[in-house]
């Protein structure tokens, strides 16, 4: 029989184990702390464990998640890229992964979540602010801050806006070097369920076109005329992405086989608007894009409505004591 002080000691790290095997379900499974707003007609979401990137979106004809959160490079989140590509694979940096280039990625890199310093409710919805991930590298936090405001666009309740901020902390003359080399930025990166694996790009008019891609990576590429990029599913219900800042192609594309509607589960659709920019180690990037839920028929209103009012949206990039320069399309 154990002494009773040994034993006390003995249960409470039992306790303790057990309630970290619980936090570390809980989080792989995407529930540990996501903060969520809903108007009756959507939800949307993030979660405190996962970088505060969006990791839950649904909609009251689709009640279940469809954001996949398989891993930190999924979710719905900022990611950059930017100086040269490095070599580090004497410090950690995973063969698949090597060279790369500096990418921050909002809810972590290889292996690791990233921290939110910020989380909380304003008067127009979630706000964050996040220490991102460097991917390549098992747990190195970069030197950068992202920055999002996470709401309804008003007047409009199955369509979300999201408003992003990044600010790079960069030395100059750093590893990744001082030169601005033009790369290509997702704006933003979006990961959905495997379930919702009809992709159309919205024409205008009500008309649409159909996008095949055979399951990657490598990603496909299209060129929506719209900036819209919509994923459906076999019921009809679809997740529209609407980036006006993008003037080039889109990557798009399935992972895996099936038809999951499982969060957690491996394969997944993606999107991602892309432009490309360069940014330099002390850059500052702030852009707006929007998500509409739904059938076709309450997409197409809103998408016509967003186009109407914001077409003419632009990135604000500012790189170092140069000052602020607004791309022009």
């Amino acid at each position: 029989m154990l002494a009773p002080s040994r034993g006390k000691a003995i249960v409470a790290l039992i306790v303790a184990v057990a309630l970290a095997a619980i936090l570390r379900q809980r989080a792989a499974a995407g529930n540990a702390d996501v903060t969520r707003i809903d108007n009756g007609t959507a939800s949307i979401g993030v979660d405190r464990t996962m970088g505060g990137a969006i990791t839950w979106l649904a909609w009251k004809a689709h009640p279940q998640n469809v954001v996949n959160i398989h891993d930190p490079g999924r979710l719905i989140q900022q990611s950059y890229y930017a100086g040269n590509s490095l070599d580090r694979m004497a410090q950690g940096q995973p063969k698949a992964w090597s060279p790369w280039p500096w990418n921050p990625i909002q809810a972590g890199g290889v292996g690791s979540w990233a921290r939110i310093t910020k989380l909380g409710k304003t008067r127009d919805g979630i706000f964050c602010e996040t220490i991102p991930k460097l991917w390549d590298m098992p747990n190195e936090e970069a030197a950068a801050v992202m920055r999002q405001w996470t709401g309804f666009e008003p007047g409009m309740p199955n369509v979300i806006v999201v408003r992003c901020e990044f600010e790079s902390r960069r030395k100059l003359n750093d590893r990744w070097g001082d030169a601005r080399v033009p790369r290509h930025q997702e704006l933003p990166a979006c990961y959905f369920t495997r379930s919702f694996g009809a992709v159309e790009s919205y024409l205008g008019s009500g008309k649409w076109r159909s996008e095949k891609q055979p399951s990657g990576p490598p990603w496909g590429r299209v060129t929506p005329p719209r900036n819209v990029v919509t994923c459906f599913d076999t019921a009809g219900q679809g997740i529209a992405v609407y980036s006006p800042v993008t003037t080039g192609h889109w990557n798009f594309g399935p992972h895996g086989e099936g038809v999951s509607a499982d969060p957690r589960a491996g394969p997944c659709m993606h999107v991602a608007p892309v432009e490309t920019v360069p940014l330099g180690p002390q850059s500052r990037v702030r852009f707006r894009y929007w998500l509409v839920v739904g059938p076709k028929a309450a997409i197409v209103p809103r998408l016509e409505a967003l186009e109407k009012k914001y077409s003419d949206e632009q990135i604000e990039l500012t790189n170092g004591k140069e000052g602020m320069s607004v791309r022009s399309k």
